[in-house]
């Protein structure tokens, strides 16, 4: 059974970066897309980036783009997600996700697998 953990969030202030990565155990992890996706309190989860299995085709929401990077290293069954600029209004909780039908897609019903989420504020 596949698991995904995030990990590398954190308290920081407008304008500074963090580093989001995404743990996954098992073998589907280099064959699948993956997504980030994030929800802040009393909003939907939205889309934030995804990146097909082998790394050259990735997708971005308009909000984060050119702020925001998702990369992945299959070998360490793991992805990433580099977010600099960062702004008070990307404060939420952000969750990994993963596609096995690698549909690099924006629509959270499309990722059958979810990590925990970690917990991003950026104050202002």
């Amino acid at each position: 059974q596949v698991e995904l953990v995030e990990s590398g969030g954190g308290l920081v202030q407008a304008g500074d970066s963090l580093r989001l990565s995404c743990a996954a155990s098992g073998r589907t992890f280099a064959l699948s897309t993956m997504g980030w996706f994030r929800q802040a309190p009393g909003k939907e989860r939205e889309f934030v980036a995804a990146i097909t299995w082998n790394g050259r085709i990735s997708n971005y929401a308009d909000s984060v783009k050119g702020r925001f990077t998702i990369s992945r290293d299959n070998a360490k069954r793991t992805v990433f997600l580099q977010m600099n600029s960062l702004k008070p209004e990307d404060t939420a909780v952000y969750f990994c996700a993963m596609d096995p039908g690698n549909r690099l897609s924006f629509r959270p019903n499309d990722y059958n697998i979810w990590g925990q989420g970690t917990q991003v504020t950026v104050s202002a």
